[in-house]
């Protein structure tokens, strides 16, 4: 009873703690995005928005030079009515006073010559003052009511104009003397204008507001045709983008071009060209891992199992069976893990100025021994001028990189076979090349691309049975790639197969893989 209890209080407490997780659980929640998503916000079209910019520019232009009219133009073109207005006033005063010469006084014919100024030009009104101010001249009089005594048309008077900016005067001089005035001022319309001279104001406001409606209209097709120019490659991206992300990885914009658009098309399927090539060699690599790591599972767990149901004893063989494996598998997760670290950045460069015959060569003598044990002759050949190279790089890592191509060459190379590795130096290139050649079994035509994956194998069961991880060569690519190197190999079936190194001697030199992505992202 007392263990039901306990069970059922371990129960309780199970379920207290999922109720928990439950109850904390519903506070925070994370959704992955549907393929179908239905927007929650009006869709604003990029074709609208540029007629929009487009239009907007063209009234804001038209409104500016509308502001420009307004404070230059305008001012300037009352100024130039002003004078055609003071011209004429001179041209009537000029005519009087020539009449005033031969009258000798004021008086009726001499007044006739003032309708100049009244048949010259409608909607004004034209009046004329002798030298004691008493208005003897008004163009609105009836005709057959004109006289010189002014006293007869007092009720008829003109309304003069307040302001005496809005009215233009002209001196009557006869025989030096001033003997009248000639006034002259616009009725119905602005001061100084005439009828013809608003007219013209009017319509050039008009024709203003006409051009800019035209100019709106313009930039509303002209923004619509060139953001359908615009969107038409940016709707092939999303289009694209769709595909990919709803799982269609060989899907590609096919844009080309100078421009940006052209560019970034271009630089979209190289994108997605990585990406599949990323997706896919994920895959492979989940698979290949879960291969390596079930093998010596499997091996451990048969060699238990037997031991356990009596059918292998439990000795000391059979235990060092199992470590084997155990040990092969501790080993396999700890290349993955540096293999790992130098791609992501983690284990980063430790940089000197290094001797790298030096390097090579007390490399060489340390393996000597092991080589000689297995059969094999191991020899270095110094190819540079005076025995040394020096060149910023991460010593340690590049005797990982070495020691990973000489345990190659070793596993590959029959007894009786020779290794042979050697340091030159490119000054062409300005860089340091590390070879190891060997007279093994060879590597296929075919595999040779497929030599730097991990765990590849062109043979397995060899492999494993040599020893071997399979990520040895790709840990050794990712090391000389980091030094902004490359990595070449040959080989024939049966003759022997040689690995080089390509290492710049400076570290801020560019490899020509390089050079070649930068030129092309330029």
């Amino acid at each position: 009873m007392g263990d039901l209890l306990d069970d059922g209080g371990v129960t309780r407490g199970y379920e207290e703690e999922a109720q928990a997780a439950s109850d904390s659980s519903s506070k925070a929640s994370f959704n992955t995005m549907p393929h179908d998503t239905k927007r929650q916000r009006p869709e604003k079209t990029f074709t609208a928005r540029m007629a929009f910019y487009f239009a907007f520019t063209a009234i804001m232009t038209a409104a500016i030079l509308s502001a420009v009219l307004a404070v230059v133009w305008e001012g300037q073109f009352k100024e130039y009515a002003r004078d055609n207005m003071q011209a004429l006033a001179e041209r009537t005063a000029n005519n009087l006073s020539t009449q005033y010469r031969y009258a000798g006084e004021w008086n009726d014919d001499v007044l006739k010559y003032a309708d100049y100024a009244t048949n010259a030009t409608s909607s004004v009104v034209v009046q004329v003052v002798d030298s004691a101010g008493d208005i003897i001249y008004d163009d609105t009089w009836d005709d057959s009511k004109r006289t010189v005594d002014s006293s007869q048309h007092i009720s008829a008077k003109s309304e003069e104009p307040e302001d005496s900016e809005s009215v233009v005067t002209a001196d009557v001089i006869s025989d030096g003397v001033k003997v009248g005035e000639v006034r002259i001022w616009s009725v119905g319309s602005s001061p100084l204008l005439t009828k013809n001279d608003a007219a013209f104001r009017l319509n050039s406001y008009g024709a203003i507001l006409g051009a800019a409606g035209v100019a709106v209209i313009l930039a509303c097709v002209v923004g619509y045709l060139a953001s359908r120019a615009l969107t038409k490659p940016i709707k092939v991206i999303t289009s694209t983008a769709a595909q990919i992300r709803n799982g269609d990885l060989t899907a590609r914009t096919n844009l080309t071009g100078d421009d940006e658009i052209g560019r970034l098309g271009e630089t979209f399927d190289s994108m997605a060209s990585e990406l599949e090539r990323d997706i896919k060699f994920e895959h492979r690599l989940t698979s290949d891992v879960a291969h390596e790591l079930r093998t010596p599972l499997m091996a451990m767990q048969a060699t238990v199992e037997a031991m356990q149901d009596g059918v292998l004893p439990t000795d000391d063989e059979h235990f060092e069976i199992v470590a084997g494996e155990v040990r092969r598998l501790s080993r396999l997760v700890d290349a993955m893990l540096h293999l790992s670290r130098i791609e992501n950045g983690t284990r980063e460069l430790k940089i000197e100025r290094a001797d790298v015959v030096y390097l090579v060569k007390s490399l060489v003598s340390m393996q000597a021994q092991l080589f000689a044990d297995k059969g094999l002759a191991l020899r270095f050949d110094d190819k540079t001028t005076n025995h040394e190279c020096y060149a910023d790089v991460d010593p340690d890592l590049i005797r990982e990189a070495v020691t990973n191509l000489m345990s190659n060459a070793m596993r590959y190379t029959p007894d009786g076979g020779w290794v042979v590795v050697s340091v030159a130096r490119d000054r062409t290139k300005n860089e340091v090349l590390i070879s190891v050649q060997d007279t093994g079994i060879g590597i296929a035509k075919e595999d040779i691309p497929r030599v730097f994956s991990r765990f590849w194998r062109s043979d397995a069961s060899r492999e494993r049975v040599s020893g071997g991880l399979g990520v040895g060569l790709s840990l050794t690519k990712e090391i000389i790639e980091k030094h902004n190197g490359s990595i070449s190999v040959e080989s024939e079936l049966g003759k022997g197969t040689t690995f080089a190194l390509h290492i710049p001697i400076d570290h801020g030199h560019k490899s020509i893989k390089q050079q070649i992505q930068e030129a092309q992202d330029r």
